[in-house]
């Protein structure tokens, strides 16, 4: 499979195609702005769910909202280009808006990944996908090893 980064208007139209194929797809989203050990074991631990996993990137604008001027550290692209360096990860869409409910519904993913820090009823998405029949798994993070720890020893 071909890992790439995957344009909004195109990420529907391919994962009905997975589908089809029988491919069981996963999504996650973040910002994955300083990638550490807790990010590429939380992607892996999402990859084992299914056989493609996409993740929604939050575009620089809504890392900005989100997490103030000073973030992000890397742009997107740099972001982007990272995570499809890693072997869990299949595909890489951004978005713009602070929440990915909108992208989720392009996606209609067969699991949808959060870390275990968020309650069901916080992860964005998950309402819809449980009323198709998709699954909404929460992935323990990996004690002690975060961004904004990073951020704070630098």
């Amino acid at each position: 499979m071909k890992k790439n980064l995957i344009k909004r208007a195109d990420i529907a139209s391919l994962c009905r195609r997975l589908r089809r194929t029988g491919k069981r797809v996963v999504f996650t989203n973040g910002v994955f702005d300083v990638l550490h050990r807790g990010h590429v074991e939380y992607l892996t631990r999402a990859k084992r769910m299914g056989q493609v996993l996409v993740v929604g990137l939050n575009s620089d604008a809504s890392v900005r909202r989100i997490k103030g001027n000073s973030r992000p550290v890397q742009n997107q692209t740099d972001r982007a280009i990272i995570l499809l360096a890693l072997e869990a990860v299949d595909y890489v869409v951004f978005f713009g808006e602070d929440r990915p409910d909108k992208l989720i519904r392009a996606v209609r993913p067969d699991v949808l990944v959060k870390g275990a820090d968020y309650r069901i009823e916080e992860i964005a998405g998950a309402d819809f996908v449980k009323s198709y029949g998709g699954r909404i798994a929460r992935i323990k993070l990996t004690r002690g090893r975060s961004t904004s720890s990073i951020l704070k020893k630098l």
